[in-house]
């Protein structure tokens, strides 16, 4: 007798769709020669002085389990980077917590604040986990379409206009995967104003805080009265070039900690040791590290975003991550054929705008995380792409 999964799995895992992403990387990994704009984590291997902390770490046998919470060491590490770097203060003791990368943070958030029927507020386009995440809570997912001619950034009326009686938090993913926007203080004064005397709680996924282009980034926790209700998502994959270490971590008011290292207990244990020894290095002696990748990032982001226009690809300039969000319509190809033909025809791999919501069609996602060479022989082909292309009626409005 054969079994009836279906019949015994959750209802609520087989009605969340897989990231969309992963489809084009299927194909990617049967074709040869083919240049991936596509992989959204630093090209960069991590740097020397981190990973000899690692392997020191092992050498002298710390191979235990660590506190939950992780190390007291990292900890007040990471209490003095957020002082630091981002003018935060946060108790090492109670108000931080290490986590499985940052994406265990935003589970962790959203899971121990949202009830069933609770609202959470998702600008998108924006990194594919707060959907699903928030479904399986048993939440309700309020998705705020932001706008190319505002450079995709979140506005207080927009968010004024999401809120309802059910609203339980609002999710801020600045600087944004996939588009590159960020928000600016004003803007983030502005929310505030909307979520005073509210309840609303606010997830700020702050991963990418250190690569921004032009401006510092500011915290929305900065905020007058904002950091009583705000947790701080952020790790060392993006900044130190740390994503195969699986390490982050989250910030947020005591009383909020408490629950959520709770969770973290029962589902984790504490994240990788070794990680951690790694992440005290990184913390005590990379900002020259930061520094130096974000400025070979600020490279090609220019030299990314002129040649796409220079090609006759629209791309406004994104000020934070390592990605473009250029808009195809004029093609008149869907995002999903224009990257399927792409990387067919000219085997250069980029992400459909749609796997990060459907207020993605009409862009696709180029990761700037490669080196010139490759980003100048990708423009190449998306250029013999574009001019073979049979001439259709344009669906969009070139910038």
């Amino acid at each position: 007798m054969s079994m009836d999964y279906s019949s015994v799995l959750s209802n609520r895992i087989q009605e969340i769709q897989p990231s969309g992403i992963r489809r084009f990387f299927d194909i990617l990994e049967e074709m040869k020669d083919t240049i991936s704009l596509g992989v959204g984590e630093p090209d960069f291997v991590t740097p020397w002085h981190i990973r000899d902390a690692g392997i020191y770490s092992l050498e002298k046998g710390f191979t235990r389990y660590t506190s939950n919470a992780g190390t007291a060491e990292l900890r007040r590490e990471i209490s003095a980077y957020m002082s630091r770097r981002f003018h935060l203060q946060y108790d090492h003791a109670k108000q931080i917590v290490v986590t499985v990368g940052g994406s265990e943070g935003i589970d962790l958030a959203i899971r121990c604040l949202v009830n069933p029927g609770d609202e959470v507020i998702i600008p998108v386009p924006s990194f594919v986990c707060y959907a699903p995440l928030v479904s399986m809570a048993g939440g309700t997912p309020v998705l705020v379409s932001t706008r190319v001619e505002n450079e995709f950034r979140l506005t207080a009326q927009e968010v004024r206009d999401a809120i309802t009686p059910k609203t339980k938090l609002l999710v801020l993913p600045f600087p944004n995967n996939p588009t590159g926007a960020i928000l600016r203080q004003e803007d983030l004064e502005e929310i505030a104003e909307v979520l005073r005397g509210t309840n609303i709680l606010v997830l700020s996924d702050e991963i990418y805080a250190e690569l921004t282009y032009g401006q510092k980034h500011v915290s929305i926790a900065n905020i007058p009265d904002m950091y009583e209700r705000t947790i701080v998502v952020n790790g060392f994959s993006k900044a130190f070039a740390m994503t195969g270490w699986r390490l982050g971590f989250l910030c947020a008011p005591a009383a909020l900690m408490e629950q959520m290292l709770k969770l973290h207990q029962f589902g984790i244990m504490c994240a990788p040791t070794t990680s951690q020894y790694a992440a005290i290095e990184a913390l005590r002696n990379g900002d020259r590290d930061i520094e130096s990748m974000r400025d070979e990032y600020d490279g090609r982001r220019l030299y990314l975003v002129e040649g796409l226009r220079r090609i006759g690809v629209p791309c406004f300039e994104p000020k934070g991550a390592f990605y473009v969000f250029p808009d195809i319509r004029a093609t008149g190809l869907t995002s999903d054929d224009f990257c399927e033909q792409l990387l067919l025809q000219e085997k250069v791999a980029v992400i459909s705008g749609t796997a990060f919501s459907p207020a993605g069609e009409g862009f696709v996602r180029c990761c700037y995380a490669t080196g010139m060479k490759d980003l100048g022989e990708a423009l190449t082909r998306i250029d013999h792409f574009l001019q073979n292309l049979p001439k259709k009626q344009p669906q969009g409005v070139a910038l």
